[in-house]
C-alpha cells in the first residue's frame, strides 16, 4: 500500500514539474514566435529599430513624395483655402504665404507655400532640429559649454547679448533661450557651434528643407534669412512623426517649443476661432483641449509663425504663416490671427464633411 502511494505521489509531482517546465517554455517561445512573425511581415532583416520605425512610417505616409508635389494620398482643403483667400483679398498690398497639414485627417491647404520669404525668428525651429540631430550623433553634447564671443552678439530679443564676453553657457540653456525668449545671441552661438552658416544650410538640405537658408547672423533685420511655410510645417511634422529624431530627442523638442513665450499669432488666432479673446492665451486654449507649440518671427517687414497644434481628440496638425508688408504694419499680425482662426473647423470635426465647397 505504501509503495502504491509513493508511486502515485511521484507521478503527481513529476506531472507538476513537467507542467511548470512546459509553461515556462511556452512563455519564452510565444513572444519569440510572435516577434518572428511580426519581423517577417515587415521584413526587418538586419535593420536597426530606427530604420524599422521609418519603414513603418513610410508605409503610412511618404513625406518625400508629398513634398515634391505628389500629394495623391492627401486631400486639398478647398473650403479652407477659399476662406483664406477672402481674408487676403482685403489686404492686396500684403503678400501672404500659408500652409496647413493634418496627417491624421489626411488633408492639407496651401497658398504660396513654396515661396522663399524672410524667415525672421521662425528659422530658429529648423536650427533647433539640426542641433538635436547632431546631439543624437554625438557631434555635440547637451551639457557642452559655449563661450560668448563678440562676433555672436546679436541685438533685439534676448538677454545673452548683455552678458560679459567670455561668459559660458551650456548648450541646453542656449537652445532653450533661443526658443523661450527668442534670444538672437543664443541662436548665433548655436549657428557657430553647429559649424557655421554654410554647414547649417547644408544640414537643412539634408533633412529635406529645400527653401530654408541662413545668410546672416540674427537679428537679420534686412530679412536675408529665408524659409517657406511648407518648409516650416514640414520640419515640425518630420520631428513629431518620428522621421528625424528618436523619442527622447522629440520629447526635448516638444519641451523646448512649449516654453515659447510669444503666443500672439497662431495660438491667439485659434483661440479667436474658438470664440474667445484673452491675454492668457495658453490657459484658455488648454481649457478647450488645445495645446499649441509655436515660434513666431517679427522683423517689421515680415511676420511669421509656425505651430504644432494638438487638438481635443489628440490629433496633431501643423500650420505656418508668413506675411510680408509695410514696416510694423499692424494688419500683418492681425491677418495671421484671422487666418489661424479659420483653421478651427478643420482641426477636430469630421473632415469628410469639410473638404469640399
Amino acid at each position: 500500500m505504501k509503495s502504491h502511494i509513493k508511486v502515485i505521489t511521484n507521478i503527481f509531482l513529476t506531472s507538476i514539474g513537467l507542467s511548470v517546465l512546459l509553461g515556462s517554455l511556452l512563455r519564452v517561445l510565444g513572444p519569440i514566435n510572435q516577434n518572428y512573425k511580426i519581423n517577417e511581415k515587415i521584413n526587418i532583416g538586419g535593420k536597426s529599430k530606427r530604420l524599422v520605425e521609418k519603414e513603418l512610417k513610410n508605409r503610412k505616409f511618404d513625406f518625400s513624395l508629398f513634398y515634391n508635389g505628389k500629394s495623391e494620398r492627401l486631400e486639398k482643403l478647398e473650403k479652407l483655402i477659399n476662406k483664406w483667400e477672402k481674408l487676403i483679398i482685403k489686404n492686396p498690398d500684403l503678400y501672404v504665404s500659408a500652409f496647413f497639414l493634418s496627417l491624421d485627417n489626411q488633408v492639407y491647404a496651401e497658398i504660396n507655400s513654396d515661396v522663399k520669404l524672410s524667415a525672421a525668428s521662425s528659422i530658429k525651429v529648423p536650427i533647433l532640429i539640426v542641433l538635436l540631430t547632431m546631439l543624437e550623433k554625438e557631434e555635440i553634447f547637451w551639457n557642452e559649454k559655449l563661450i560668448l564671443t563678440e562676433d555672436t552678439i546679436g541685438g533685439g530679443s534676448g538677454w545673452m547679448a548683455y552678458q560679459k564676453i567670455g561668459e559660458v553657457f551650456p548648450v541646453y540653456e542656449v537652445a532653450s533661450e533661443m526658443i523661450r525668449v527668442s534670444d538672437n545671441t543664443a541662436t548665433n552661438l548655436l549657428i557657430k557651434r553647429l559649424g557655421g552658416i554654410k554647414i547649417v544650410n547644408q544640414k537643412f538640405k539634408e533633412i529635406g528643407l529645400k527653401n530654408t537658408q541662413i545668410n546672416n547672423y540674427l537679428p537679420d533685420l534686412d530679412g536675408t534669412n529665408l524659409t517657406s511655410t511648407k518648409d516650416l510645417s514640414f520640419a515640425m511634422a518630420l520631428v513629431d512623426n518620428g522621421f528625424l529624431l528618436n523619442i527622447s530627442s522629440r520629447d526635448i523638442f516638444r519641451e523646448i517649443m512649449r516654453k515659447s513665450k510669444t503666443n500672439t499669432l497662431i495660438p491667439s488666432g485659434i483661440l479667436r476661432g474658438l470664440g474667445k479673446e484673452s491675454k492668457d492665451t495658453d490657459y484658455h486654449l488648454s481649457l478647450k483641449g488645445y495645446l499649441v507649440h509655436n515660434k513666431t518671427g517679427d522683423i517689421g517687414i515680415s511676420y511669421s509663425d509656425t505651430a504644432l497644434i494638438q487638438t481635443p481628440n489628440n490629433s496633431k496638425a501643423f500650420a505656418s504663416f508668413i506675411v510680408k508688408g509695410p514696416f510694423n504694419d499692424p494688419r500683418s499680425p492681425e491677418l495671421i490671427r484671422n487666418l489661424s482662426a479659420e483653421l478651427v473647423p478643420f482641426l477636430v470635426l469630421d473632415q469628410k464633411s469639410s473638404k469640399s465647397n
